[in-house]
């Protein structure tokens, strides 16, 4: 078996894979040469599926998949290293209007446009992606307080100042909410709890007008409640008085915790 070459495994006349060709040539991707060897063939065309495979049809960002393994890397490198890291929720406001007046495509040329203008507002080492519907994330590695703001707020004038045509000859104008939270350092924490934390940033940004940034400040070591008894709860050895005594000595830090914050 191991004698034989991997090309002469594959007999490339006995695999359908017309499908998966017809997918690459539709989202736009340069087809690999079907006269190459079989084994770099497939590889090419297997390369391409997966990257295809995280990424958003519609705006060609990074997709929900692709995006949370980023996080949890991420996560991973803060707990690791105490490197800063920043994420984004970002939200167009009242984009359902959008739909409701101009239509789905009206609110597909939207998305596409903002979604543009996110990706040029970036380093390349950031990831932006669209989280869902209107909603999207930028993930923000190395990202200390004021890049960090600077850069949301860079985001919002971009977006803020887009006209965008629609075939109907209207021209369309949109802005976004933006909320942030950093990721605590020294702290496996977990992407939910990340996640929920730049939510409820974004939430107060749309409850006080829309088109505005709020972002948590950056936690001088810093835990919530629930994080460090993710941390520590494994060493309490089952004593709950030792895992309330850790979970409320400083937990409030510079930033507040999550549950002070929500109730």
């Amino acid at each position: 078996m191991s004698s034989l070459s991997a090309s002469s495994l594959v007999n490339l006349r006995q695999l359908r894979l017309d499908d998966a060709r017809a997918l690459l040539e539709h989202s736009g991707q340069i087809l690999p040469d079907d006269q190459a060897d079989g084994t770099a063939y497939l590889q090419a065309l297997i390369d391409k599926l997966s990257e295809l495979s995280l990424k958003d049809p519609l705006t060609g960002l990074s997709n929900r998949r692709y995006f949370q393994s980023v996080l949890l890397r991420e996560i991973e490198i803060v707990a690791r290293s105490g490197e800063t890291a920043l994420l984004l929720m970002l939200d167009i406001d009242h984009f359902k209007s959008v739909n409701d007046q101009h239509g789905h495509p009206a609110g597909d040329t939207v998305l596409q446009a903002v979604a543009k203008t996110l990706a040029g507002c970036v380093r390349p080492m950031d990831t932006v992606t669209r989280y869902g519907g209107e909603e999207f994330a930028i993930i923000l590695p190395s990202c200390q307080g004021q890049y960090g703001q600077q850069v949301a707020e860079r985001i919002r004038e971009a977006v803020s100042t887009l006209r965008i045509p629609l075939q109907s000859g209207v021209t369309l104008r949109v802005t976004i909410s933006v909320g942030g939270a950093y990721a605590p350092r020294w702290v496996r924490s977990t992407s939910d709890l990340w996640i929920d934390r730049a939510d409820i940033e974004l939430y107060r940004a749309k409850s006080e007008g829309r088109n505005r940034v709020c972002i948590e400040s950056q936690p001088v070591l810093a835990v919530s409640a629930e994080e460090k008894n993710l941390l520590f709860g494994p060493l309490s050895l089952g004593d709950p008085a030792w895992i309330e005594s850790i979970a409320n000595d400083g937990s409030t830090g510079s930033s507040g915790s999550v549950m002070n914050r929500l109730n």
